[in-house]
């Protein structure tokens, strides 16, 4: 069983907006140090990855297919499915 970690204040009860569930690069940073991994210059995608392991969990950030994914409680959730959808969009 997978459990991502949730981040306090980060969501309200009800609907979500766009800020509150896409995370910009320090927070990513802060979340990373707090699982005592070292951002250094990583992407975000692969500091995500990272931070995923260190988690315990799969390094599965920006795989979600077709905006398939049932860990409905991931704080990266909507940051994964933009970039995943990005991945697949032809260039």
């Amino acid at each position: 069983m997978r459990i991502c970690m949730t981040v306090p204040g980060r969501s309200r009860p009800g609907r979500l907006s766009r800020e509150d569930t896409i995370m910009n690069l320090q927070e990513i940073r802060n979340i990373a140090r707090a699982h005592g991994v070292k951002p250094g210059k990583l992407d975000k995608e692969h500091l995500i990855k990272t931070i995923q392991i260190a988690e315990g969990n799969f390094d599965c950030f920006a795989t979600a297919s077709d905006g398939v994914c049932d860990q409905t409680g991931c704080i990266w959730r909507e940051d994964c499915f933009a970039m995943a959808a990005r991945k697949r969009s032809p260039h």
